[in-house]
């Protein structure tokens, strides 16, 4: 049990449980590498050192019996289904209780039962999906959200509408979407939004303002004492991705005009947000890095700091390898492919496809029989045009229509340039039982891939990707699978959209109650069973 003021973190029991499971189901011992050797030497010159090496000699022998029992393989996923039966949460065995406000660690990783009361919520988001694909941001305010409202919660959302149209106000139960004109740039009219407020307010109050990212400036904000801001990247983020692109000019070519003045104005930018983000009461971070740069870059108490990671709808991306199958014949994919790579998002440079293209380029020469799929729309879908037929783009896909490609790969890469928050097609990919392989930005390596069981990393350069690519490649599909069973069990622990959206209403109630700020309740769960890890 952890107390007081030791760090509560569990999250790398987790892993660490889950990878003896994945050691034993690709043929290995369960051990890990790396375990520390010893040897007596044959002759003692004194009886403190006989002394000296019978203690020595004692304590591994105790500490090799220890390690040996917890990593004694178990079958299917009986590791990680023991540490939820033990305590309800993956933290080993050992129930974590004390005050939230003191967790610096994702609150995903909790077991938080049904809400002791509900809540009158309101969202500040800039865009609401309608019409045409969602992006990123919209999906997760989107999922939220409706889980939010699902757990019957009263949820106003003040936004514009992701078509730039001007809808009617959507009443969906308890989910209440109220829609105002765009502004002149197309962009959310903070005026109007906070007006509607304003109005619904006086009526009755809200118990919580939520604003994703910026939505609701800090201007406004400062003044609401219950009011939770979620950060999916900050400007400090952005330094390493500034670095990352300037690295890639080749030798002799001059940095533009426009990479100057960004390199020129980025710590002024880091320092501005430093000084607003003060603005807002309580801060999201929706990765351990960014949890820890907003305490030790953005000087914000960690009880006002709140590690909630994203999540995805379990219900929407899971795995299916009949709808796999028939994507792959929909798209042409041969039947004798030996590794089905995939890629999803918007298909421009700083998204990393300069990087994938010219890796991929490389590996066909000697590789005829792996394919790469690419979902998502931009200037290099014609590009990857030039490496038919072993690449092909698909543009633009559903939420329906990625759970498809996600089940027809073997793998999913991520080649982001863009170090900033999660992405959600990782998560979705994993959700879906997929390996990943992605560039080692912080958020992604700390939170995501967070060993060799989830996935693979590369530096955010062609050689690396290349290297990576062939890691896969030789390491074949059936370590894919292996690996991917692994993704699935983790990301059904701390990925999915119900453990997000208890773990936000969880704040949200903190926010409100001092009393709701403990962990457990008598209301939390005791033993969490999730029918996804035992798949």
């Amino acid at each position: 049990m952890v107390m007081g003021g030791e760090r509560a973190s569990f999250s790398e029991d987790v892993v660490a449980r889950a990878t003896r499971v994945s050691h034993k189901e690709a043929g290995g011992t369960g051990r890990v590498r790396g375990a520390p050797g010893w040897s007596l030497p044959r002759v003692f010159g004194s009886t403190w050192q006989l002394v000296w090496a019978i203690l020595v000699a004692t304590s591994f022998l105790l500490y090799s019996v220890y390690f040996l029992w917890w990593t004694q393989p178990m079958d299917g996923y009986g590791r990680l289904n023991s540490m939820q039966q033990e305590g309800g949460c993956p933290s080993g065995g050992r129930e974590w209780s004390g005050n939230l406000r003191k967790l610096d660690s994702a609150w995903n990783g909790l077991c938080f039962g049904p809400p002791p009361e509900l809540l009158r919520i309101a969202l500040f988001v800039k865009k609401w999906p309608v019409g045409g694909v969602p992006g990123g941001l919209e999906r997760h305010a989107l999922t939220l959200h409706k889980v939010l409202a699902g757990r019957g919660h009263e949820v106003h959302v003040y936004t514009v509408s992701g078509d730039g149209t001007l809808p009617e106000e959507i009443t969906q139960e308890q989910l209440h979407v109220h829609f105002v004109k765009p502004n002149a740039a197309g962009n959310l009219d903070i005026k109007q939004a906070w007006e509607k407020f304003l109005e619904a307010n006086s009526s009755k109050a809200f118990d919580v303002v939520h604003s994703e990212s910026v939505a609701l400036p800090h201007w406004r904000a400062r003044n609401i004492s219950n009011m939770a801001a979620s950060w999916h990247g900050v400007a400090y983020e952005v330094i390493h991705s500034d670095v990352v692109l300037d690295l890639m000019r080749k030798p002799g070519e001059p940095r533009s005009a426009e990479l100057q003045k960004v390199l020129s104005e980025r710590l002024f930018k880091v320092t501005e947000e430093v000084r607003f983000f003060r603005g807002y009461r309580h801060h999201v971070a929706t990765s351990d890095y960014v949890g820890d740069v907003l305490q030790t870059i953005y000087e914000i108490p960690l009880e006002n700091v709140h590690i909630i990671l994203n999540g995805v709808d379990e219900s929407k991306f899971r795995p299916d390898s009949t709808v796999g199958v028939s994507f792959r014949e929909k798209h042409g994919v041969p039947l004798n492919a030996s590794l089905v790579i995939g890629a999803a998002g918007r298909l421009v440079k700083d998204k990393g496809h300069p990087l994938l293209f010219e890796a991929f380029s490389a590996i066909i020469k000697d590789h005829k029989d792996v394919y790469l799929l690419v979902a998502g729309q931009g200037p290099w879908g014609e590009r990857y045009k030039e490496l038919a037929p072993y690449a092909k783009t698909l543009g633009s896909l559903t939420p329906l229509q990625l759970a498809e490609f996600y089940n027809a790969i073997d793998i999913f890469v991520n080649p982001t340039l863009r170090a900033q928050g999660l992405d959600h097609t990782l998560l979705e990919a994993m959700q879906c039982g997929k390996p990943l392989l992605a560039t080692h930005f912080s958020s992604i390596m700390k939170s995501v891939i967070v060993n060799s069981d989830i996935g693979y990393i590369f530096a955010p350069n062609v050689d690396s990707l290349g290297e990576a690519l062939r890691s896969v490649i030789r390491d074949g599909k059936d370590n894919m699978k292996m690996k991917g069973k692994f993704c699935r069990s983790y990301a059904s622990v701390m990925f999915t959209a119900t453990k997000m959206g208890a773990a936000y209403e969880r704040l949200f109630l903190c926010m409100k109650k001092d009393a709701y700020c403990h962990y457990p309740l008598t209301t939390d769960c005791k033993i969490e069973t999730n029918s996804y890890i035992t798949h």
